[in-house]
């Protein structure tokens, strides 16, 4: 599930980037503005990456998510964006979290075969 929450982020990273582009040539905001709000929003991308095995991490990233949708306001672009995000974040977790059981079972079979063909040798 990391593997694939931390590309979703990475991408945004990307994402926010060039939002923050389009963002300064809209003529209600600062350039001070945008920059700070698309530097937090970067950093926190890049510090889910990290996090993502710790409590909460998922909620934040959902947090994150709301915020792209939301930023349509400023960047009509990424409502729909921030939606492609947001689907790409819930199957990154629900199909990460049945990798990472797949990737269980079958470490828990190749152990139990390993302590079969001991026992077969001591026997």
């Amino acid at each position: 599930m990391r593997t694939l929450c931390a590309s979703t982020l990475i991408g945004e990273f990307f994402v926010i980037g060039f939002a923050g582009l389009v963002a300064m040539k809209h003529p209600d905001l600062s350039m001070g503005t945008v920059w700070t709000v698309c530097g937090i929003a970067m950093a926190l991308c890049v510090l889910l990456c990290g996090m993502l095995t710790r409590p909460g991490a998922l909620t934040v990233g959902w947090v994150l998510q709301a915020a792209l949708v939301v930023s349509g306001y400023w960047v009509g672009t990424m409502f729909f964006l921030g939606v492609i995000f947001a689907g790409l974040w819930w199957a990154a977790i629900h199909y990460g979290r049945k990798v990472d059981v797949l990737k269980a079972r079958h470490a828990a079979q190749a152990e139990a075969q390993a302590q079969d063909r001991a026992q077969a040798q001591e026997a």
